[in-house]
């Protein structure tokens, strides 16, 4: 065990705002807005408040997958929030989800507006909406739920566990990062072994359950997360990346990454999405080349 200073805990915890880490400058004890600001809203009935984070690529995927079957209900504006310069501590953000964490969505189809936030809730609303990814009934659909909450459940231990001590830290930790990364190790075993008998995570077909932990797992695996495909030895889940690898290649998955990125190649990066076109039109390298 490599020399780490021990630390006694006060008696009462009080918040130093200097703590340290990549994000200590958007993190604090309390809840609720630290600013007035109104959320835009466009024309389609489904305004999505996202990053491409992990949580935030669940909603996209499952949005384009769904356009692509047809259901032009599903269309949807995707607005930037910028996490880092604190966009989710506005007074309009905080009104679709006190929790000031995304994605957030108000489903404006209907005579009055509903909010949906908690990733898995968003997946979980849409399925209902359009009939799609989630069986109607039965073992099935219980089937599918399983993995879902067990992806939210278990991610945690992977991002704000693993991920932060790993990449995230002021330091690095010995302890901390045996620890989580043992458990991520864990819960890759677990997929791999489900995934020895079946196509997706739930069974044969592709669901909610494969969307929402994809983009965890399954771009942890393929190395974009955290730098650290290597450290976990990756390859050795074999199942885990022959499922990661086929989710990759659908075309709505690929568009899915791309909405509400700010970071990475400029051509992977469509910071607002209001219309298909924008793929094609909007993106970062092309906004850049204009302006030049």
């Amino acid at each position: 065990m490599s020399d780490q200073s021990s630390y006694t805990p006060p008696t009462v915890w009080t918040w130093d705002s200097n703590s340290g880490g990549q994000f200590a400058n958007i993190n604090r004890p309390i809840a609720g807005a630290t600013h007035d600001k109104d959320l835009p809203v466009g024309r389609h009935p489904l305004q999505l408040y996202s990053l491409a984070t992990p949580n935030g690529v669940k909603v996209t995927v499952m949005l384009e997958e769904l356009l692509a079957l047809g259901h032009e209900g599903a269309e949807y504006n995707a607005w930037l929030i910028n996490i880092g310069e604190g966009d989710q501590f506005s007074s309009g953000f905080v009104e679709a989800n006190p929790n000031s964490k995304i994605p957030a969505l108000w489903d404006r189809s209907g005579d009055k507006p509903v909010r949906v936030f908690e990733s898995a809730s968003i997946l979980f609303h849409l399925a209902e909406k359009f009939g799609a990814f989630l069986p109607a009934s039965g073992p099935e659909r219980t089937e599918v739920m399983n993995w879902v909450f067990w992806q939210m459940g278990s991610a945690p231990y992977l991002g704000g566990g693993f991920g932060h001590f790993y990449a995230y830290a002021p330091e690095k930790w010995e302890y901390p990062i045996n620890r989580f990364a043992m458990e991520t190790k864990r819960q890759l075993d677990v997929l791999d072994r489900e995934l020895a008998e079946k196509t997706f995570i739930a069974g044969e077909n592709y669901s909610i359950a494969d969307m929402a932990i994809w983009p965890w797992y399954g771009q942890l695996v393929l190395g974009r997360l955290y730098s650290a495909a290597e450290f976990l030895d990756v390859e050795s889940y074999k199942n885990v990346m022959r499922w990661a690898k086929a989710i990759d290649a659908r075309p709505a998955v690929q568009r899915g990454r791309m909405v509400n990125r700010a970071f990475g190649e400029p051509h992977t990066q469509l910071h607002e999405r209001h219309d298909a076109s924008d793929f094609e039109t909007r993106t970062q390298d092309k906004l850049e080349a204009a302006a030049e």
